[in-house]
């Protein structure tokens, strides 16, 4: 018996065939037979999709306490750049380097 070569499925095909195993009108055998994938691979696709549900429905929790973090550290540097460009203009002004008409 031969090996048959590696397959990829996209996501599309895993989600479809993950909610036709969810919705219960055929066996796994007969899941696997139609898709022409193992039923345990069938299985593992189905808990995928049940693991990850539930981010569907509101996984945007998490992130906002990272994106306040990053806006804290971005507004810091933005008051340093602006305390570096006032000096930097001041300093070339004063050496005759930066007309002060702009």
């Amino acid at each position: 018996m031969a090996k048959r070569p590696r397959r990829n499925h996209s996501p599309a095909f895993k989600a479809k065939v993950a909610l036709a195993a969810l919705k219960g009108e055929k066996t796994l055998a007969e899941l696997a037979q139609q898709f022409d994938v193992h039923p345990n691979q069938i299985t593992q696709w189905k808990a995928q999709l049940l693991e990850g549900a539930a981010g569907v429905f509101g996984g945007g929790g998490g992130e906002a306490a990272a994106v306040s973090v990053d806006l804290k550290s971005l507004h810091a540097k933005i008051g340093e750049l602006t305390l570096e460009n006032d000096f930097l203009e001041g300093a070339l002004t004063k050496a005759g380097l930066l007309s002060a008409k702009r």
